[in-house]
């Protein structure tokens, strides 16, 4: 499969859906990883919510009796939103911008780290409610809106040219998305970034 990306540095990624990769080789642990992560990586490229797509890797792989994910928020000071960013969300430089920062788990898995900015002017109140006081994931909030997914970048970040297979915390690939309204009104920016703990495999 060909994702448009090489290890360690970063490219654009077009907006076409990506291909679904073969079935992977269990006789080759390495090779099975690989094409793991393929699998993965291909599914948020071509998907409309990062959310959807993991819960239902969750449920795929056993992760949790309850597939669906909690957004734990990170403690910490806010990234500031560059002036690039502003252009893709279409704002101005005064325009109020929230961040967020989450671990999104699945039942004990973290299955990866997200920045968050947002425009809540762009929002209802009440999804600006939901995602200031509770742990619920983005995607489930904002899915009234019908977003679209924009991918700007895709970054890997494992090798199976390294010796020993990721552990759970390690760092797999990082993806950069611009998500906006069935109008094409761009609302939310979002930088993930997935661990090793997305190919573990549960018993439910």
């Amino acid at each position: 499969m060909a994702l448009a990306a090489t290890v360690g540095s970063t490219a654009v990624v077009p907006g076409a859906v990506a291909e679904e990769p073969a079935a992977i080789r269990p006789s080759d642990a390495k090779t099975g990883t690989e094409r793991l992560i393929e699998t993965l990586s291909a599914r948020l490229l071509a998907a409309h919510s990062a959310t959807a797509v993991l819960e239902a890797w969750c449920a795929e792989r056993g992760l949790a009796t309850d597939p669906h994910l909690t957004a734990v928020r990170v403690p910490g000071r806010d990234k500031p939103l560059s002036a690039a960013q502003r252009e893709r969300l279409q704002i101005g430089p005064d325009e109020p911008v929230r961040y967020r920062r989450v671990r999104l788990t699945c039942g004990g898995h973290v299955l990866s780290e997200a920045d968050n900015w947002y425009v809540p002017g762009r929002l209802t109140p009440e999804m600006n409610t939901v995602l200031e006081t509770t742990q619920t994931p983005f995607g489930r909030v904002v899915h009234p809106l019908l977003p679209s997914r924009r991918n700007l970048s895709l970054k890997m970040l494992w090798t199976p040219t390294e010796a020993e297979p990721p552990g759970p915390e390690r760092k797999l690939f990082f993806v950069e998305a611009v998500l906006s309204t069935a109008a094409g009104l761009p609302f939310c920016e979002v930088a993930e970034t997935y661990t090793g703990a997305v190919l573990a495999r549960g018993e439910h």
